[in-house]
């Protein structure tokens, strides 16, 4: 299935280099939509983002669910702990412009909403309120990429350790 990226007036789709810069300048993530189900992209992300090879604080938010990998949800963003610096969007795209206009609300610094997911009207209304947006991408593949577990193509680099390389045969 093809995404129709419709353009968002005033908004330039981040680069490599910027959507870096945005995973470094993050600290804490709050995942709108996250499943218990573990067959669920949301689950595997979640999965990975609490694991050792990020150093995110992660807050989930699931009106139907109470815990998520033994980490409570919240009935929305505005009822975390916390403001969370980027919130991660799964969710329909009938769905994206509510989440958007919520994560303004609440003062977060960025929105990111995952791969196969646009919405133009979501993305001008973060934008135009200075948040940072990244759209149909998925903050797992890409954290990985910058970190050394994906080639930058997507792919696995069989790079297990920073410092040695290791070939497959």
């Amino acid at each position: 299935m093809t995404i129709v990226h419709e353009p968002v007036e005033g908004w330039i789709e981040p680069s490599a280099a910027d959507r870096l810069a945005l995973m470094q300048r993050t600290g804490s993530v709050a995942m709108v939509g996250v499943s218990a189900n573990p067959a669920r992209p949301s689950n595997f992300v979640a999965t990975y983002l609490l694991s050792s090879s990020t150093d995110f604080d992660v807050y989930f938010v699931n009106p139907v669910a109470d815990e998520v990998l033994g980490e409570p949800c919240y009935p929305s963003l505005a009822d975390l702990p916390v403001v969370p610096d980027l919130v991660d969007v799964f969710r329909r795209p009938a769905d994206l412009p509510g989440v958007a206009a919520e994560t303004v609300e609440i003062g977060a610094k960025a929105l990111w909403v995952q791969l196969g997911l646009w919405s133009a009207e979501a993305a001008k209304l973060a934008h135009d309120a200075g948040l940072d947006v990244v759209m149909d991408r998925c903050l797992k593949i890409e954290h990985a990429r910058f970190h050394g577990g994906l080639h930058r193509a997507g792919f696995d680099t069989g790079v297990i350790d920073s410092r040695r390389t290791v070939r497959r045969t």
